[in-house]
């Protein structure tokens, strides 16, 4: 797989996201209603990839910058130097091949590189698959947080980066 950074509105980008979306809504009933903007992903405080199998789009991932929010003490979870994962996703055609762990390690090295010290990312509990790559990538559970924060599905899961 050839791992490209994009930007999130790039077209295989925008494609990627409207099937996670539908994979969402199947097994929860609803999309992430998460407010991303295409500056959050623009380096060097953030990344977008797209992973190609040839030409075809089949994997993305993307990590932003993400700070504590003074104005909400209820949101304790986040530290300053966080990076949060969004939109992590293969099509599932070719899922079990390395593609999720690949795009992973990217984004670790990413953020690595741009000084952020630990990454963060909220899952959910009808995705044990994912779940399950984050375990065995390192991560370990921490409290919820962002919009998700006081869905009884969300599971949230970091790991340090230095």
């Amino acid at each position: 797989m050839d791992l490209r950074v994009a930007g999130l509105d790039h077209p295989d980008a925008v494609a990627l996201n409207e099937q996670v979306q539908s994979y969402y809504r199947e097994i929860y009933g609803d999309g992430d209603v998460t407010t991303l903007l295409r500056e959050q992903f623009d380096a060097p405080r953030g990344i977008y990839l797209v992973g190609y199998d040839g030409v075809r789009p089949v994997a993305s991932g993307a990590w932003r910058a993400l700070e504590p929010d003074p104005v909400d003490p209820v949101d304790d979870v986040v530290r300053d130097g966080d990076a949060e994962i969004k939109r992590m996703y293969v099509v599932p055609d070719v899922r079990g091949k390395g593609h999720a762990r690949a795009v992973l390690a990217e984004l670790e090295r990413t953020a690595r590189a741009a000084g952020r010290r630990r990454m963060v990312l909220e899952t959910g509990t009808r995705q044990p698959d994912a779940v399950a790559l984050y375990v065995s990538s390192g991560y370990t559970s921490i409290g919820t947080f962002g919009v998700h924060r006081d869905d009884p599905r969300s599971r949230c899961f970091a790991k340090p980066l230095v």
